[in-house]
């Protein structure tokens, strides 16, 4: 396979086309499917918390403030801000004894129009704890805190936890970041290029780890426990990756990213998968997503079936009438 593109359909003709990047491998790394993208370089975005998230368990913070596997889930998370969410993030900051203006993420309504519209309603204002990458926040300061260190640009490039979660990415992807691959992400903390083929054997590197066949494994597995016990903390009631995790039931840890990042792994069947959509349009990755399970039959076609029920790929204006639909090409 060398082609992959959604395409939205009005009236019988295409009126936008999103191309697609995959790779799909097996823990041993062969290629299950390819657009032969694999030496681009991309930013995972969100997709890549749960791997930022290492140092933050490392650190016993999770011990020593008494957090739960909600708070743990957080921490790899791009939450909705609904109210189950900022429930457990108070619970947290209160906990460490910090202020929301400790987190240098800057301020966003929730991302769940319900949960914003709630607030603007009642005149209250949005703090940082509404920012979907609160959690990441979070767990970075509670780190710096149980190791005695600077909370005040605990977002430097060089500050200890920030070359800590380097070290992760160097471990995991098994090559070496540098100043060349360092930018700034929406929540300003560092974010990294990588090449797709090397975010793959991560992934691979995180099934192993999680079966305790690799580094961090005590980590990572609490990680990707907390995750898949709580799913709607990963995103949120609408999100597709707490879908997905949700009608696997505990097979299937994934995570989106901003601008079209998708990265999934089935630790039962021991494969990963990267996506990316080429132009950022989000939506063009429910239905890659279940279309490459579907081909490499990830999941049942009664999950799957269920899946593309809830993503309604048939498409309808706001008086209720079709318009068209989202359809997808695989060569």
């Amino acid at each position: 396979m060398s082609k992959i593109h959604v395409d939205f359909i009005r009236g019988g003709k295409v009126e936008s086309t999103h191309q697609v990047k995959a790779l799909v491998t097996n823990i041993d790394g062969k290629i299950l499917l390819s657009t032969n993208n694999d030496n681009e370089f991309f930013f995972p975005r969100s997709s890549i918390k749960i791997f930022q998230a290492i140092p933050f368990v490392m650190s016993n913070g999770i011990k020593t403030y008494r957090l739960n596997n909600k708070h743990v889930a957080l921490a790899c998370a791009s939450h909705k801000g609904e109210k189950f969410h900022i429930k457990e993030l108070k619970k947290w900051i209160s906990s460490i004894n910090l202020k929301t203006k400790n987190l240098q993420c800057g301020i966003h309504g929730p991302l769940d129009k319900k949960a914003s519209e709630k607030i603007i309603y009642s005149r209250k204002k949005f703090n940082e704890l509404h920012n979907n990458c609160a959690g990441k926040h979070l767990a970075m300061l509670t780190s710096c805190l149980v190791n005695n260190q600077n909370i005040n640009n605990y977002l430097d490039y060089n500050h200890t936890h920030q070359k800590n979660i380097r070290k992760v990415f160097n471990k995991f992807t098994e090559t070496k970041l540098s100043k060349k691959n360092f930018s700034l992400d929406g929540c300003s903390a560092p974010q990294y290029s990588f090449k797709i083929k090397s975010i793959s054997k991560a992934l691979n590197n995180l099934i192993k780890s999680y079966k305790d066949c690799y580094d961090y494994s005590e980590e990572v597995k609490t990680l990707i426990n907390s995750v898949l016990e709580n799913p709607e903390f990963i995103g949120g009631s609408a999100s597709f990756d707490t879908k997905v995790m949700k009608a696997s039931k505990g097979k299937i840890f994934c995570k989106s990213g901003a601008e079209g990042v998708f990265l999934f792994i089935d630790i039962q069947k021991e494969i990963s998968g990267v996506v990316k959509i080429t132009d950022g349009n989000e939506r063009a990755i429910p239905i890659s997503i279940i279309n490459i399970f579907k081909k490499l039959k990830v999941m049942s076609k009664i999950k799957l079936k269920n899946l593309e029920k809830k993503e309604k790929f048939e498409l309808q204006n706001h008086a209720g009438r079709n318009i068209g639909r989202i359809s997808i090409k695989m060569k």
